[in-house]
């Protein structure tokens, strides 16, 4: 996702107390960042931030940090974190290519992919789905026990589970059409809200790793 250069999104980039601004500081523990040890949830590109920020509200018990590489959309979520009344929720500027870099095994206890950009087209583009063996590697080196995916892309579903499949990764709860299974405690992005009011399924799943990466 990309937006328009907003005039105030430089102020709240440098001064939302949510947004860690210095990664090397907190690389590898982050569970210093919010004084407690409590579990820390990631998603990966959080867009405008209702998720995040709806998650955070309803879980206090949770740590949740919301990434995104585009720093005017990552100015814009943390605007509206502060507007909800979020709880232990972060923001960092950063790109999914860097996990390994920031994180240590054990430090993530669920990872959520909501809506990411399905890369179509040739081949070699697969490699930058976030579904993609190079990105499940890193999530199984990082000992995530689980991942939750959403999409409206039918091709990047599927591509998605036979990726997961051919990994070794248990698949379940899969819906194809998310909002018709009236799931209870379903979050929706600004992007998911938008499409379903037309009539567009959602494809939803959760993935676990192999257990010998989580042991």
């Amino acid at each position: 996702m990309r937006a328009r250069k907003k005039k105030w999104a430089p102020t709240e980039l440098a001064n939302n107390p949510r947004i860690i601004r210095d990664l090397d500081e907190y690389a590898n523990r982050l569970h210093d960042y919010f004084d407690n040890t409590n579990p820390i949830y990631l998603e990966i590109g959080c867009g405008k931030g209702r998720f995040a920020a709806e998650s955070s509200r309803r879980n206090p018990h949770i740590n949740y940090l919301a990434m995104e590489r585009e720093p005017v959309i990552l100015a814009a979520a943390a605007r509206q974190a502060e507007a909800v009344g979020a709880n232990a929720l972060a923001f960092l500027l950063m790109d999914a290519d860097q996990l390994l870099d920031y994180f240590k095994p054990g430090d993530i206890e669920r990872l959520y992919i909501n809506f990411c950009d399905p890369w179509p087209g040739k081949k070699k583009r697969a490699k930058r789905r976030l579904t993609h063996e190079k990105y499940l590697n890193m999530y199984e080196a990082l000992k995530i026990p689980e991942l939750h995916f959403k999409t409206d892309n039918r091709p990047l579903f599927e591509f998605s589970i036979e990726s997961f499949s051919s990994k070794g990764w248990l698949i379940k709860n899969v819906s194809l059409d998310l909002h018709v299974s009236q799931m209870e405690d379903n979050i929706k992005t600004e992007y998911e809200e938008k499409f379903s009011e037309k009539g567009f399924p959602i494809y939803r799943l959760e993935a676990l790793p192999p257990p010998m990466h989580i042991i």
